[in-house]
Order: structure tokens, then sequence, then C-alpha cells
């Protein structure tokens, strides 16, 4: 199975709307291609920041149509898959499959909290399903409330042909070293999941990252990325830090709503985020603005 696409930035696309929370179909073709003219390595839909949890089926059905279109096969297309049910998962995973996603991410089920076996059996249904679709598994602890643990993602990297990699959202660089040391002998590729540690992630072994912040200031997240592959490390960090309190301010408002205030605040007319949230305070979104503007990346 061909992976050698699995890498650099891709981002979990937004999902644009309007005052009604339908989707907006040109907003999002015209957010496609400016993150693609940017130079990033491919596009995850319904990721954390894509508002997966607000979405019906049918909706992603017709919003994947959309991306894969759009996209055109400049870069890959990677599905999230973020269901608690397991028959569910199979059943976006193989939409996925059907519609030309090139690969399947799938984050451990929310709310509940299996165990590990559960757990095991449950990433494995899924990726026995699309057995021609690389699978990456998500982990994000912070949000499901538990990690997928390391024996969990050794085993499956090892017993699993298509499950290929991971996207590490622990935040934890030791956590992500591990998943990288105990799984490269079968070529298993991981993705940093936090927009600060692009270029620590990349130093110790990550292939890329999947980065939020690349909807709205993607020329910025890139130039970590390739700036690091061109050997110019020193730039490269350099960027990373120029990035991170723009990053960081987003936790000041509530999740996810910063990455469509952001991506408002440089014009990318995204829209709202869907009830019950709404966009930051005013106190707040001048905070964010006063970031673009620290990084450059706005004019007062």
């Amino acid at each position: 199975m061909n992976t050698d696409f699995i890498k650099g930035i891709i981002p979990p696309i937004v999902t644009p709307v309007g005052p009604d929370e339908k989707p907006n179909e040109q907003v999002l073709r015209n957010h496609i291609d400016y993150m693609i003219a940017a130079g990033i390595s491919g596009i995850l839909a319904f990721g954390s920041n894509g508002e997966f949890y607000m979405l019906e089926e049918d909706e992603m059905e017709s919003l994947l149509k959309i991306i894969v279109d759009q996209t055109g096969g400049r870069v890959p297309v990677y599905m999230g898959v973020g269901a608690i049910r397991t028959s569910k998962c199979i059943r976006l995973a193989r939409l996925g499959q059907r519609l030309g996603a090139r690969g399947v991410s799938v984050l451990q089920p929310m709310f509940i909290k299996p165990t590990e076996d559960e757990l095991r059996d449950h990433f494995t249904a899924i990726a026995r399903a699309v057995p021609e679709v690389p699978v990456l598994l998500y982990n994000n602890p912070g949000k499901t409330g538990y990690p997928i643990s390391q024996t969990v993602v050794e085993d499956l990297a090892h017993r699993i042909p298509n499950l290929i990699g991971m996207k590490d959202s622990s935040g934890d660089l030791t956590e992500t070293m591990e998943f990288i040391r105990r799984n490269r002998d079968v070529g298993f590729k991981v993705l940093v999941g936090k927009d600060t540690l692009i270029y620590p992630g990349l130093e110790v072994g990550a292939v890329g990252a999947v980065c939020s912040t690349a909807n709205y200031m993607p020329e910025l997240v890139c130039s970590v990325y390739d700036l690091f592959m061109a050997g110019k490390k020193r730039e490269a960090l350099e960027a990373q830090y120029r990035l991170n309190p723009v990053r960081l301010m987003m936790d000041k408002s509530s999740f996810p709503v910063a990455t469509k205030d952001y991506g408002n605040l440089r014009g990318r007319d995204v829209g709202d985020p869907y009830l019950p949230n709404k966009s930051s305070p005013p106190a707040q979104m001048e905070n964010l603005r006063q970031e673009l503007i620290r990084a450059g990346l706005l004019d007062r």
C-alpha cells in the first residue's frame, strides 16, 4: 500500500456556513483553493475544527463531494470519522472510500471509555471494512477523556495492514516519540496534532502535522514544514515561534470557535460556529486580532 502521500501540513478544514447554518458551497470551494495555493499537503474533512459532531450524515456526504471535486486531485483528501458506534464509523469510512477520500482518520469514541480490548476491536473492524484505504488513528485524549495507549497502537500497527499511521493530539512530545519509536519498523507514519509542536515533531520523526491554524495562516504554517524539509532549521524554528502565540490565544476562546474567528478576521468569510457555540466575545476577538497583527498577518 502506497502511503508516500501522507506527509506535510494537513488542515482540518472548517465548515463554512451561513446564518441559517447551511453550508456555504462557494466559500468552501474558495477556501480549498486558498489553502492549496499556500502549499498545504492535504485536507482533512470532518476533523474537530470542522465541527464533525454537528453534521448529519447527508450533510457529510454532500460536503465531501464538494471537497473532493474542488480539490481535483491536487492534494489528498482524508475522511474524518468521529462517531461513537462502530457500525456508524464503518458506514462513514465506506462513504469516504466511495467518494474518493485517499485516507480515513478515526477518533477514539467520545463519552464512553472502552477497555483496550474493546478499542482494539473497534479500530480493527473499521480498518477491515475499508482494506484498500490507509487508515490513521486520531489520538485526542483532551476531547475524549482518555488516550489511545501505546500498547493498543503498537498491536494495531503491527497486525492490521492498512492501519498505517496516526495523528497524535496528546500534546505530549514523549508520547509522540514513543508512537514513532515503537512502530518505525513497520513504517508507521505519525502526524503531530498540536500546531505548537510542528518543529519538534519533525525533529523526532513525525512526517507532518494536522493544523487548524492552516485554515487562516497556511503560508506561515506551511513554512515551518517547508523550511525544515529544506534543511533551513533555524528559519523553521523562527516560523514556529511566530506561529505559537497566535495558536495559543485560541485557547482563551471556547472550542473550536477561534478557528472561524481567525479565518473571518483574515477575510475568509467562513461564518459563525454551529450553535450552541458562538463567536468569541468582543474583548477576546480583539485579542485574536492583535495576535494576527503581531504575527504580521493583519494590518492595523
